[in-house]
């Protein structure tokens, strides 16, 4: 198999924006049994998800929905296509989704492919964080949280550009792609950072929850236009945090 040269976008991140996050992160999980427990609890839905979907073409509608539970910016608009009309037609693409995976030079391909099984439009937005989700709970080891409220830069907005270095961040456009690449970078220097902070272990789940954390403080600050009706609890950073992870 050709390896292909991975796009690898530069970043300019704020160390004194992560910094305050992970110290956010810390002293809220503190509150609620600490951080090692958020740790191996998304250790544990991501043994869920890979058990479901060891054979996609096998799930059943009901055991999917399950699942999807698990997943803020999905489970409130995937009802439709749990139908058993619309079932088997999701069912094959989460198939063609998740066969490849080790694949990762035809990851952008595969979600391109995967999105194009449902209707264009607004309303449908939604299905690239599907995708995002079953590639990253599935394997995450090899594919980083992906979905629009880390990075969506046709809308120019997700933690990326929260934790962006520049003077007016509000007032630019980041010109970097919501590919496969990207994540993969912000995913290696958000690690870097941890360990930078003395994290050593279980970095995968540590990065997914500080890059939650950066997402739960926007939302408790200024509101999210796509999340909203998702996110209607009292502003409790760390709950927010959780529901973005599939937590709770």
């Amino acid at each position: 198999m050709e390896v292909m040269e991975l796009e690898r976008p530069r970043l300019e991140l704020s160390g004194p924006k992560l910094a305050q996050a992970f110290e956010t992160l810390v002293s809220r999980a503190d509150e609620h049994g600490g951080i090692e427990r958020y740790s191996a609890a998304l250790q544990l839905k991501s043994r869920a998800f890979r058990e479901s979907l060891a054979e996609p073409d096998d799930i059943g509608s009901g055991d999917f929905e399950a699942l999807c539970a698990h997943l803020a910016t999905v489970r409130r608009r995937i009802g439709p296509w749990l139908e058993p009309s619309r079932f088997d037609g999701l069912r094959s693409a989460i198939g063609l989704l998740l066969r490849e995976r080790e694949d990762t030079n035809t990851t952008d391909e595969r979600v391109t492919v995967f999105c194009g099984f449902f209707p264009d439009g607004r309303e449908h937005r939604w299905v690239r964080d599907l995708a995002a989700e079953l590639l990253h709970n599935v394997d995450p080891e090899r594919y980083p949280l992906m979905t629009r409220w880390v990075w969506d830069a046709r809308a120019n907005t997700g933690v990326l550009r929260e934790i962006w270095h520049a003077a007016d961040v509000d007032r630019i456009t980041i010109e970097v792609p919501d590919r496969y690449g990207t994540f993969v970078m912000l995913r290696e220097e958000l690690a870097q950072f941890l360990t930078a902070n003395g994290v050593f272990r279980d970095m995968t789940e540590y990065v997914d929850m500080l890059t939650a954390q950066v997402y739960a403080d926007y939302i408790c600050e200024r509101g999210s236009t796509y999340l909203r009706a998702d996110f209607t609890t009292p502003e409790d950073p760390m709950r927010h945090a959780r529901r973005l992870l599939g937590l709770s």
